[in-house]
């Protein structure tokens, strides 16, 4: 009888696809939500590829999905990837349905699957990754997300004992995926101290504080952000692991990593988190044959297209906006401290217009959890408070040591903008999440992605 249902919904949901073309909706996750109504055992009938590899986490993972599809490609491989990001279980349902025969046959040799961290339980409930690959922990999204032990509960039904897990050696709770599974199935990837790294820890809070499996004092010897570094429990003595695929040498202004000591990548993208996005996709495309070399080749002429920096111009001003993730201070924070090591005089334009793109809230306690004193700077001389939250914004600047005399206060964007063009020339640095991307992007004029 499931296999009927299974059948039933995989032809129903195929013919709903030319019809949602025809009507123009939306929904790229119509198609998936449909065959699991009609069979909830769905997935479990798809004849997969051999090889299906997984990326979750809090961060990278799209970014570290597209690299890896392009790694792949580059090798002669067909892949089969969510290239929309919907990344839930009806969307990966509604990829796998549009990538296989009548039959249920998917087509290609990879499967690579971008998965909402809250809902991989459910995903791979039916199923299971031959490679997880789990980026980071990181407070995200508090109405969704709460704590990050809250989201690790949420992907550990979902690690199979057969599945071969890619993991962030310097991520501690990532790290702790590895307790108890075999350790021939674990990989790591991390990053050696380098030049950029530092000895204190630098944010309003520390998630890595804490030992994830005794709750001891967590001692670390660098950080290179957040709470992403080397560390070791005073108490139980947890530690970092020894990376099998290590960053050992990277200078982000030029653009240089190398790897494991011996092969030389050049990084279009030159941001710390994406240090770890390439030695992720670097540590599974390894492990399921791909050669370095192939690897290097194409991450070093990989032009990161994941829209997160783009540059314009608004009158005199040459402009980049810096867009961070919905509800996630480590992203704030990142592009902050870009602002901070700048060596120029600046201006900084901050937007909370809309602050979640799937849900209506107006839950503004994660603006505290970003470290806003990284513009307490000399070069930065003047700061635009943007939005319909400009004065939760405010009530936050009011609690940093920037001197209140730089600070600017604008609910309305458009007439920022204008006074903005209207005045100076200095470089403008502009942060805010997806929702309100476009709205600054329709004021000013856009030159490029980078």
């Amino acid at each position: 009888m499931d296999k009927l249902r299974f059948y039933l919904a995989l032809w129903l949901a195929k013919l709903s696809r030319p019809v949602l073309k025809l009507t123009r909706h939306k929904g790229t996750s119509f198609p998936g939500e449909l065959a699991l109504r009609i069979c909830p055992a769905f997935l479990q009938y798809i004849h997969m590829p051999e090889q299906i590899i997984a990326v979750t986490g809090s961060n990278g993972k799209t970014s570290t999905v597209a690299m890896i599809a392009a790694i792949l490609t580059a090798a002669g491989r067909d892949v089969v990837y969510n290239k929309e990001g919907s990344n839930q279980t009806e969307g990966v349902a509604t990829l796998l349905l549009s990538n296989c025969s009548l039959a249920g046959k998917m087509r290609g040799d990879v499967l690579l699957l971008e998965s909402d961290e809250r809902y991989t339980k459910f995903t791979f409930k039916w199923f299971h990754p031959t490679h997880y690959v789990i980026t980071n922990l990181y407070r995200d999204q508090l109405t969704r997300n709460g704590h990050p032990e809250w989201v690790y509960d949420a992907i550990r039904p979902s690690i199979h004992p057969e599945t071969h897990l890619v993991l962030n050696a310097d991520d501690p709770l990532v790290a702790s995926f590895a307790q108890g599974h075999d350790p021939e199935k674990v990989t790591w990837f991390g990053l050696e101290e380098t030049l950029s790294s530092s000895t204190e820890h630098h944010g309003i809070y520390h998630d890595g504080g804490r030992c994830p499996l005794c709750h001891g004092r967590m001692d670390y010897s660098c950080y290179h952000y957040a709470h992403i570094g080397h560390y070791k429990c005073s108490v139980c003595g947890y530690s970092r692991p020894d990376p099998d695929f290590a960053g050992t040498y990277l200078d982000l202004k030029n653009g240089k990593l190398t790897v494991n000591g011996r092969v030389d990548l050049r990084l279009a993208f030159r941001r710390i988190y994406n240090i770890y996005n390439v030695l992720a996709a670097w540590a599974v495309c390894t492990l399921v044959g791909v050669d370095e070399q192939s690897i290097a080749a194409t991450i070093s002429s990989y032009a990161l297209k994941n829209g997160r920096t783009i540059r314009f111009t608004l009158g005199a001003h040459k402009g980049t906006l810096l867009i961070s993730k919905h509800e996630n201070s480590v992203a704030y924070d990142t592009n902050l401290a870009h602002i901070q090591a700048l060596n120029e005089p600046c201006e900084v334009m901050i937007i909370v217009d809309a602050i979640s793109r799937r849900y209506f809230t107006g839950e503004t306690s994660w603006l505290w959890d970003i470290d806003f004193d990284r513009l307490a700077v000399p070069h930065v001389k003047r700061i635009w408070l943007c939005g319909k939250y400009v004065n939760d914004l405010a009530m936050r600047f009011d609690y940093t040591g920037v001197d209140p005399e730089k600070i600017v206060l604008r609910e309305s964007l458009s007439q920022a903008t204008e006074e903005l063009k209207a005045q100076g020339d200095l470089p403008l640095y502009a942060t805010t999440c997806f929702s309100d991307r476009d709205k600054l992007l329709a004021l000013v004029q856009r030159e490029k992605e980078v």
